[in-house]
């Protein structure tokens, strides 16, 4: 039991839920310590561009003032190329838009539109979160800030403003580039996200849907029949036995069977490598993934396909696929 509080708590990553489950599970408050002592470290350093071809910044849009922005800097720049759309689930499925800045900014430097739900809570530009509320509301019951609706709702507006009059990004944006991913907790919104047929790819990091049918993070609803619902190419990003989510995850690729899949795994645990610089190789091959299944790119395909594909060969990651 005591595994299982703490593989909760990591799910969560910090916050109030995580406060909770120490209360529950010794080993736990240490656990939420660390966490907050790496988040607090990270949180120093300064955003950063990305290294693809268009300086990325990160933005809340006036437009969209509960979701965090990331977008190619000058968009006069992308000379006809249009922005594909990435829509992301936060680690703990937390308000903090910015928890994920330097993937997403690397992801944004490529071309993508990416929309993260919440604020900038953490690192530069980061507002103080207000309170949650007590008045006996919806979200007063739930255990977590952010569902799989926000994370579509990113979507949602992108769209809108593709077609709006007045819009910086009317016309730029390619409706048929639309990916969704998410880290941990914002891993399962990803795949509830997934189902939506606007949806072309899925990357679920850290992540899968719980291997005893339970539900236990309050205000997230999954069970593994949604796997089926899963209509898209499909990436799992695991962080190695180490990845309290490595159960999960392996179990949900197991399990699926009638879509492209690949798993992709390496010990860099929980946290994957999402804080370091430019998001570290997971941004690296996440970016390869999306210009492949959204672009159809064939020098980014080669990282996934083939007896001697790029990870393939990588002493630190090993994967499997399946109809690939």
């Amino acid at each position: 039991m005591r595994n299982g509080f703490l593989a909760l708590g990591i799910m969560l990553l910090g916050g109030t839920a995580l406060a909770q489950v120490a209360q529950n599970a010794p080993g736990a408050a240490d656990l939420a310590k660390r966490e907050a002592e790496i988040r607090a470290a990270a949180a120093k350093l300064p955003d950063t561009p990305g290294t693809g071809p268009f300086a990325a910044i990160k933005e809340v849009d006036p437009t969209l003032p509960d979701h965090v922005v990331y977008r190619p800097a000058d968009l006069s720049k992308l000379d006809g190329k249009k922005l594909g759309i990435l829509i992301w689930g936060n680690g703990g499925c937390r308000d903090d838009g910015a928890s994920a800045r330097f993937h997403l900014a690397q992801i944004a430097s490529h071309g993508y539109l990416v929309i993260a739900p919440g604020n900038v809570l953490s690192g530069p530009g980061a507002v103080t979160a207000p309170p949650r509320p007590t008045d006996g509301s919806v979200a007063t019951r739930e255990g977590v800030a952010t569902t799989w609706l926000d994370v579509l709702a990113g979507l949602d507006w992108a769209l809108i403003e593709n077609g709006r009059e007045g819009s910086r990004y009317k016309g730029l944006i390619d409706p048929a580039q639309v990916a969704v991913a998410g880290h941990s907790c914002g891993g399962l919104q990803a795949i509830q996200a997934g189902a939506d047929k606007r949806i072309k790819t899925v990357i679920v990091h850290n992540s899968g849907v719980f291997t005893d049918g339970t539900n236990p993070i309050k205000g997230v609803t999954v069970d593994k029949s949604m796997l089926k619902s899963l209509h898209t190419p499909t990436l799992y990003v695991l962080g190695g036995k180490g990845d309290v989510a490595w159960p999960n995850g392996t179990d949900d690729y197991a399990k699926i069977a009638h879509i492209p899949v690949a798993l992709v795994d390496a010990d860099v645990g929980h946290g994957g490598t999402f804080r370091e610089a430019n998001g570290g190789d997971v941004a690296r091959f996440s970016v390869d993934w999306l210009n492949w299944q959204l672009r159809g790119d064939k020098a980014a395909a080669k990282r996934f396909t083939g007896k001697d594909c790029g990870l393939c060969s990588d002493p630190k990651w090993k994967i499997e696929r399946k109809r690939i």
